[in-house]
């Protein structure tokens, strides 16, 4: 008997807006998931009806073979995380991991306490308070405060969210040496990728009530379903065209009178218009005209028009005969031309390396504005 986390037609209406709608979602037991998605999406809602802090207006919530969706939060085998931490500031470290032990009427608590210190590496900060410790160490002391409990599933809302950025990666790893030691459920609610792709074994992208796509991060990444994935998940180059054929395994499409060719199951459609997609990293630039094809998908006669050097990369946009600027990003290994402003340019890239989605979908879709980077949903 497995203990996963299912929701089945889960939907969340506040008055005419509809929060979540008729969601299915299955969380093995054991995972660490996450639900990604931009502010406002549902994701937050989903966690709080997980957690039973939000009464689903419609579906059912089910723990292995129990259904919890009736439950008081404080009857559920769920714990939650959240964003601000939510520490008692009169009470030291090790009361404060102490406290839902305390309250259960646990006598031998005292090693229980030490091990759940030790697990999060703040063994030796029992008597501080909260105050005393900075953002990451107040974060590992929440975490031990949920995970005391042996909950089958913690909710993670935002969790690294108020820490800076170089403490949020080393969290990341943290948090994931954590879960692989202890085995429960994780689930994190997210609007940061790299975040969730760093961590998560499934991540579930979610956009207005609805999941757009679940899978691996490699999976979602390399072969999104939807604009909405493509953009949200790393940046995409995303190219009107047409498919006119197939050649054996391969879709042939015209991309403005120029031909590529697409593996059939990189497809997610197989006749009419599409957009022909390829991530910046995947592409590499050569002077026009200098390398052959060798069964790559090449698109001549571009211009560079931009050039950022940020270190690890150099990140051109290219622009081409129809002027659509495409983005490249080169690794700066040294072994290949730079280019500047101006230079004509070839796009060089593997077919495998291409993806084809419907055109009917908005190419904007998903692409992130500067003032929607913050917040929850």
């Amino acid at each position: 008997m497995t203990s996963d986390l299912v929701l089945t037609g889960i939907s969340k209406e506040f008055g005419a807006h509809r929060a979540v709608d008729d969601l299915d979602l299955t969380v093995p037991e054991g995972a660490f998931f996450a639900l990604l998605g931009p502010s406002g999406c549902g994701k937050t809602t989903t966690l709080r009806m997980v957690a039973g802090l939000e009464e689903p207006t419609a579906g059912k919530i089910r723990l292995g073979e129990q259904d919890i969706t009736g439950l008081r939060p404080y009857k559920r085998p769920v714990n939650t995380v959240f964003q601000n931490y939510a520490l008692f500031p009169h009470l030291d470290i090790f009361e404060n991991v102490a406290f839902g032990l305390r309250r259960r009427g646990v006598k031998d608590f005292k090693p229980k306490v030490d091990e759940m210190l030790d697990l999060v590496e703040l063994g030796g900060y029992g008597k501080r308070k909260p105050s005393q410790l900075s953002g990451g160490q107040q974060q590992r002391v929440a975490l031990a405060r949920a995970l005391i409990n042996r909950p089958q599933v913690l909710l993670l809302d935002e969790p690294l969210g108020a820490l800076d950025l170089k403490l949020r990666r080393q969290m990341q790893l943290e948090l994931k040496r954590i879960q692989t030691e202890v085995g429960i459920t994780f689930v994190h609610v997210t609007h940061d990728q790299e975040e969730a792709m760093t961590m998560a074994d499934t991540i579930a992208v979610m956009n207005a009530g609805v999941i757009e796509q679940m899978g691996t991060p490699a999976e979602l990444y390399d072969l999104p379903a939807t604009t909405f994935v493509a953009n949200f998940l790393g940046q995409s180059n995303l190219i009107r065209a047409a498919i006119i054929g197939q050649a054996d395994e391969n879709l042939v499409v015209d991309v403005h009178g120029r031909k590529v060719t697409v593996p059939l199951p990189r497809c997610r459609v197989t006749e009419g218009d599409v957009w022909m997609g390829i991530r910046p990293e995947k592409v590499f630039l050569a002077r026009t005209g200098t390398e052959q094809s060798n069964g790559s998908n090449q698109l001549r006669g571009a211009l560079v028009t931009d050039v950022s050097y940020v270190g690890v990369s150099t990140q051109y946009l290219a622009k081409l005969p129809w002027d659509q600027e495409l983005t490249v990003f080169e690794q700066n290994t040294g072994a290949r031309d730079t280019f500047a402003v101006g230079d004509a340019v070839d796009l060089h890239w593997q077919p495998s390396h291409t993806f084809v989605l419907d055109a009917e979908q908005d190419a904007h879709a998903g692409v992130e504005k500067i003032d929607d980077a913050d917040g929850a949903g």
